[in-house]
């Protein structure tokens, strides 16, 4: 017994050791350190004593060697810089290499054409989109939370390199050669979508504000920082814990002040669809009551506005007439498939380089468009032709006007006018690299044409309903008329004008002594626009391009009011990891949050369930504190935005229908996350809302006893 007990104490001792502490891990570094620095200097010595024997009389080096590591970190802990995490696809990195740093919008055709043959990255390179030059100051060894300097690294490694922050924002590639196709970019599964508007407490702090933000937006990937059009400053993270953890490092690493965030700002998009079939307890909808409800919206639509400068015809064609009564323009608004809108979506760069190609095109530039360039657009027209197939969009592709909001949004302007056949918005396919056409085709352009795209755009970019943007709409010009001879009389008077104006300076000039040179150049710019009537007659920005702007945008607000109305909320992907005895209390979180269970599937080899479910980011706040206390941290949700999706309430609902009043009662004053999301939102922005705090005060009691 006692040998055996022996034996058992001495196999735990030598097979089961205790690990080792943090303090015993960081001592035995520092001594392979140590031991490995007094080799490189007992070698170094060796190499010294051997210089001296062979060149007798020279002075003894007493300088370190070049790879020599003292077993520090490089950087002090008061001091803080960026190290880029890069890897070597081929090739040897060397610290003070000078490589060139392309950017993911890098072409190699353009680069090598700006620049002169056999160029280098030590050498003097001329101004190329996209391209820059560095110098590789330090190499670092990643090794946990430590950094190893290094001297060079071979292909295959993973490395840290310092000194690249003026160069780089986010991701790039580095070469020695400029003809090198740049990586794409990194593609993140989380997508920024809530946003906060930061400030700081001192209004003196606002430089440093402004410095930190532009270092969280180099650190972080998932992380923008942009100024909005009122000056404001927004911080855009992926979710909660993530905008938490960016507030954070700016108090603490980066800005190193105090600063004030807005509360979360929740983007929602404005929509139309289709007339619904059922009502809200889904009763099928009768010919007549569906009538009863058009010419509702129809009178609520004109509410406000004079018979004679706003019709709307019960097919939902609204006509508007300027206030100069010298322009007519019909507008109809059509919900666009879903399909189509998400390719729209998913499109933006490249219809923004499509925008910038037509630019080019009416400007008379010439062209240089790569031959992948052409082929993604040809293949953008064929998918949006295929996406949208029926007798109503025949030929719709071919009539696009233009895209909104800004030129690149999911809505489009269509060209239904008769008789106004414009230049295609894809001409760059007809054309390709030949600029000579593309004068010629540019006339047929009628006068005032911005003036229309400029009226949707401001109208895609800020919906009637809450002043969020429009998504998946399209809106059909059918007519487009323009009084020539009113105008023509406008513009007369506008001539007699500066006629009348000219021959005031042309006296007050006769009655000076001496001519200044500027008013001998005004004198030569009114004859000079005298000379030329047909100038005036082609000014597109005059008092007529105003009216036109407001005109348009006025005649697709009401064209989007004379149709069925919907939100649309960004949604998450919610995934959840839990154990069977807390699905109920899961499911009861999802639901009271206005989610929805995808499906659910057992782990193989456990006893855990995997949830998929889909989420509004408006509900989304204090989601995974509270699912953990329900379920006494059993089940841990991870929240990745999705897609946008329709709120299938109206906003504007109100009880027709018998079934309908008896289920809803006479006021529907029940719960309407439509109007609750809508109301928020006008709220925050400073629009009326409609709501009653109090109805019959008078019949309010109170519930204690009379005593």
């Amino acid at each position: 017994m006692l040998k055996l007990s022996l034996l058992d104490h001495m196999s735990s001792s030598q097979w089961y050791q205790e690990p080792l502490t943090q303090e015993e891990i960081a001592q035995r570094r520092e001594l392979a350190r140590q031991r490995h620095a007094d080799r490189l200097t007992a070698d170094q010595k060796a190499a010294e004593s051997h210089e001296d024997l062979t060149h007798s009389g020279s002075a003894p080096q007493e300088a370190q060697p070049a790879g020599h590591s003292t077993g520090k970190r490089p950087m002090s802990s008061s001091h803080e810089t960026f190290i880029a995490f890069a890897r070597v696809y081929s090739g040897v990195v060397k610290k003070g290499q000078r490589l060139f740093v392309l950017g993911p919008k890098y072409d190699p055709a353009q680069g090598l054409s700006m620049m002169p043959e056999g160029s280098s990255a030590s050498q003097c390179v001329p101004e190329v989109p996209h391209l820059s030059c560095c110098s590789l100051e330090s190499l670092y060894l990643l090794m946990g939370r430590e950094l190893e300097e290094l001297e060079e690294v071979p292909a295959g490694n993973v490395l840290g390199i310092g000194g690249l922050e003026e160069y780089i924002l986010k991701s790039a590639t580095l070469s020695t050669s400029p003809a090198c196709p740049p990586f794409t970019p990194l593609n993140f599964e989380a997508t920024p979508i809530v946003r906060v508007a930061i400030e700081p407490k001192h209004p003196s702090d606002m430089p440093k504000l402004v410095h930190g933000m532009r270092l969280l937006n180099q650190a972080d990937p998932c992380a923008e920082v942009l100024i909005q059009e009122t000056g404001e400053h927004v911080l855009v993270t992926a979710g909660e814990v993530h905008l938490q953890r960016c507030l954070d490092d700016l108090r603490e690493r980066f800005a190193k002040i105090e600063i004030s965030a807005s509360k979360p700002i929740i983007p929602f998009r404005e929509t139309v669809v289709r007339p619904p079939k059922v009502d809200m307890v889904n009763e099928d909808l009768g010919k007549q009551q569906k009538v009863a409800i058009i010419h509702q919206v129809k009178e609520e639509a004109s509410q406000g506005r004079t018979s004679d400068s706003l019709h709307v015809d019960p097919s939902g064609l609204v006509t508007l007439i300027i206030p100069n009564r010298l322009a007519t323009m019909s507008v109809r608004a059509i919900p666009l498939p879903k399909e189509a809108t998400d390719l729209l979506e998913s499109s933006t760069e490249l219809i923004r380089t499509l925008e910038q190609l037509n630019m080019s095109l009416r400007e008379g530039k010439s062209l240089d468009v790569s031959l992948r360039t052409l082929e993604a657009i040809a293949g953008l027209k064929t998918q949006l032709e295929c996406l949208l197939p029926g007798r109503k969009w025949r030929n719709a592709v071919e009539h696009i006007w233009s895209f909104g909001p800004r030129r690149y949004g999911p809505n489009i302007l269509l060209n239904s006018i008769e008789g106004y056949q414009r230049p295609s918005l894809w001409q760059c396919l007809a054309i390709g690299h030949k600029a000579g056409e593309s004068g010629a085709q540019t006339t047929a352009i009628r006068d005032f044409d911005n003036s229309i795209v400029s009226g949707f755009q401001l109208a895609t970019l800020s919906g009637p309903m809450c002043e969020e943007p429009l998504m998946g709409v399209c809106f059909s010009v059918e007519r487009w008329d323009i009084q020539s001879s009113g105008l023509s009389q406008h513009q007369d008077s506008l001539e007699e004008d500066s006629i009348s104006k000219e021959a005031s300076v042309d006296s007050n000039m006769e009655r000076s002594t001496k001519t200044s040179p500027q008013m001998e150049g005004m004198a030569a710019g009114l004859s000079q626009a005298r000379r030329r009537p047909e100038v005036a007659s082609t000014d597109c920005y005059g008092p007529v391009s105003g009216q036109l702007i407001a005109a348009m945008k006025e005649a697709c607000r009401h064209a989007f009011l004379a149709q069925p109305q919907r939100l649309m909320a960004a949604m998450y992907t919610c995934e959840i990891m839990a154990t069977a005895e807390v699905l109920g209390r899961v499911y009861g979180v999802i639901g009271k949050r206005e989610g929805r269970v995808l499906h659910e599937e057992m782990k193989e080899g456990t006893e855990m369930f995997i949830i998929k479910a889909i989420l509004p980011v408006a509900e989304s706040f204090g989601f995974a504190d509270e699912i953990r206390k329900r379920t006494s941290g059993l089940a841990s949700p991870q929240l990745v935005f999705s897609h946008w999706e329709v709120i299938s309430s109206d906003p504007y609902w109100v009880p027709t229908s018998e079934e309908e009043y008896l289920h809803f009662g006479e006021k529907a004053d029940s719960a309407n996350q439509a109007l609750k999301y809508m109301n928020a939102v006008r709220r925050r922005k400073g629009l009326y809302v409609e709501e009653k705090i109090v109805e019959h005060a008078e019949k309010q009691r109170t519930l204690s006893k009379n005593k």
